[in-house]
């Protein structure tokens, strides 16, 4: 497939999934899937191996999110994680980061391995969190996003870069929307417990 064509469709079908999600909408998954593969391609050639390992590792969890949203019943619940454990995550993400990013530099001709590592990782958390609905993925995301929009713009992926630009928007949207729906849930818990 033409390299431009591969980047088309891998946005579309990437735009969608992450517009879902902010929706809190079970679609996502597997419009994620799809794009995840193509993006995957995409990355390959390239040369930004961190990114494909990513695909396929977003590949997995999207399977996963889709069966665990799926098996949920009634209200879809968003809830926070704890500081500590945020801060014992970002902490992993930076090492692993450091780790993965020499071992790219050494051993192979991956281009901006320490941020394409950056990306890699903190996107890992960002869809566990997700995955879990937990509302502090959006934050990761925008860090995601933030590093993301001028490793793409650098490998010359325009089309990429200016969809991640609305991924960026789309994360504060997430934020929102994601906040609002669990300010609700907050209030309508305790219209119960008050019955």
């Amino acid at each position: 497939m033409d390299l431009t064509y591969l980047e088309y469709a891998a946005n579309g079908f990437y735009l969608l999934a992450v517009f879902l999600a902010a929706r809190n909408s079970i679609h996502t998954w597997w419009l994620g899937i799809i794009g995840c593969i193509l993006f995957a391609g995409l990355f390959y050639q390239v040369q930004l191996y961190a990114e494909v390992l990513l695909m396929l590792f977003f590949t997995a969890t999207n399977l996963i999110g889709w069966y665990q949203w799926g098996r949920a019943s009634g209200t879809k619940h968003v809830s926070q994680t704890p500081i500590k454990r945020l801060a014992g995550y970002s902490a992993l993400a930076l090492f692993v980061t450091v780790l993965y990013g020499y071992m790219l530099h050494r051993l192979t001709d991956a281009y901006a391995p320490f941020i394409d590592s950056a990306i890699l990782m903190f996107s890992v958390i960002a869809q566990f969190l997700l995955m879990n609905r937990k509302l502090e993925t959006w934050w990761f995301w925008l860090v995601v996003n933030t590093l993301a929009v001028p490793l793409y713009f650098s490998r010359d992926l325009q089309l990429t870069a200016i969809v991640y630009i609305g991924f960026w928007f789309n994360a504060w949207y997430g934020l929102y929307m994601w906040r609002k729906l669990s300010r609700r849930e907050e209030i309508d818990g305790e219209v119960q417990r008050g019955n």
